[in-house]
């Protein structure tokens, strides 16, 4: 059956937007406890290094996983992406050292680095192009629900708890999205057995060079993200805030508000408008999250923050399969996602090499995010006025 046949609102479609879901929850409910844990394992200095780390192997594996997305199949690289985060929930316990733990952040990175990169292939091909936006909005909805109830759930469960019980709690999540992919069916026509030749990758074989537009922008809009996931449970604590998983919460459930609705808009409109308006709003919310002094503050601006990346999102998503060919959807997505990663890790290495636990850091470095995004804004008015 062709694409163009398939409708968005089927149970396909919905199994994959809940094993994104669960395994979007099952990785980020990690995030707000994990400098604390760190600390306490004697590492405070190497904070900056638990998202770097993390970004650095999921950009190098991408374009292993945008190959074999196009060959072996969709599926099989998603499930990948979960059963490495299934492993490491366990594992976390285990190596209960500085050494230990950032080895693990190493791995983990290879969840993102797979998954993300065959959903967005899988969903292009169960939908027709007119409606790539919608589609890629609605499950990004599902992707960012993920993304508001892990962190404070993991939050909840260590004050409730203890660390090792969210370590395992994330693997349980993990479990639940590998058992979801397990009977979905593969979407390519042509599917090649693994062998081992196919992880061998030539220059030509890394970057699509027809997005790097996106790429572009989507590391420049992502650079502040790795600088928020550095540096605002620290400085949400600074100013009172006690669960450190409510900032993630509040811009990711204020981000599912505007998702689908933006996607579906990109549709209509056109890709450049809605990303522009994104990342004016992302600017605006950069600087409000640096004048925060108060929790309210601090909510403001994670509420503006969500609405900024919650119409960015599925925009450049679907601007990118817009400008790929066909056959070669994964290793578009895999650009997209390195520029991505390498964004939020330049981001947060950055910020945790200036930030070295001095809290009035904080706001100039927020203020800094916000300008690199205003170098997004000038390229993409610069983009638009390029001859077809």
């Amino acid at each position: 059956m062709q694409a163009s046949q398939h409708p968005i609102y089927n149970i396909p479609f919905g199994l994959l937007c809940l094993s994104s879901l669960f395994f979007s929850a099952s990785f980020n409910m990690l995030i707000p406890e994990l400098p604390a844990y760190l600390s306490s394992l004697g590492g405070a200095e190497y904070k900056g290094l638990i998202i770097a780390l993390f970004t650095l192997t999921a950009g190098i594996s991408r374009p292993f996983s945008g190959k074999l997305t196009d060959t072996i199949g969709r599926v099989p690289v998603m499930a990948v992406g979960s059963i490495v985060c299934f492993v490491c929930g366990f594992l976390y316990p285990v190596l209960g050292s500085v050494s230990g733990f950032l080895f693990l952040r190493l791995v983990h990175g290879f969840s993102t680095g797979f998954k993300p990169t065959a959903t967005a292939a899988y969903v292009a091909d169960m939908v027709p192009v007119s409606r790539w936006g919608e589609a890629l909005g609605l499950h990004g909805l599902f992707f960012s629900t993920g993304m508001a109830i892990g962190p404070a759930m993991g939050s909840a469960i260590v004050t409730h708890f203890s660390m090792d019980t969210m370590f395992y709690f994330s693997s349980f999540l993990a479990l639940l999205s590998i058992i979801i992919l397990y009977n979905m069916k593969e979407t390519i026509k042509e599917k090649q057995p693994f062998r081992w030749s196919l992880l061998k990758i030539s220059r030509t074989e890394i970057i699509e060079g027809q997005v790097i537009p996106a790429g572009i922008v989507t590391m420049l809009s992502y650079i502040p993200y790795g600088v928020i996931l550095t540096l605002i449970p620290d400085f949400g604590g600074s100013i009172g805030v006690k669960n450190k998983g409510m900032f993630f919460m509040v811009f990711t459930i204020s981000s599912l508000l505007v998702r689908f609705v933006a996607g579906r808009i990109s549709d209509k409109r056109g890709r450049e408008s809605v990303i522009r308006a994104g990342l004016l709003i992302v600017v605006v919310s950069l600087f409000l999250l640096g004048y925060a002094g108060s929790p309210r503050g601090l909510i403001l601006g994670s509420i503006v923050y969500g609405i900024g990346t919650g119409i960015l999102s599925p925009a450049i998503n679907a601007w990118t399969i817009d400008l790929s060919h066909p056959d070669r959807r994964g290793k578009a997505m895999a650009t997209m996602y390195i520029a991505l990663e390498a964004g939020i890790g330049l981001g947060a290495l950055l910020a945790g090499w200036f930030y070295q636990d001095v809290i009035s850091m904080v706001p100039w470095l927020l203020y800094a995010a916000g300008a690199v995004t205003i170098l997004a804004f000038i390229y993409m008015l610069f983009w638009r006025k390029k001859p077809a």
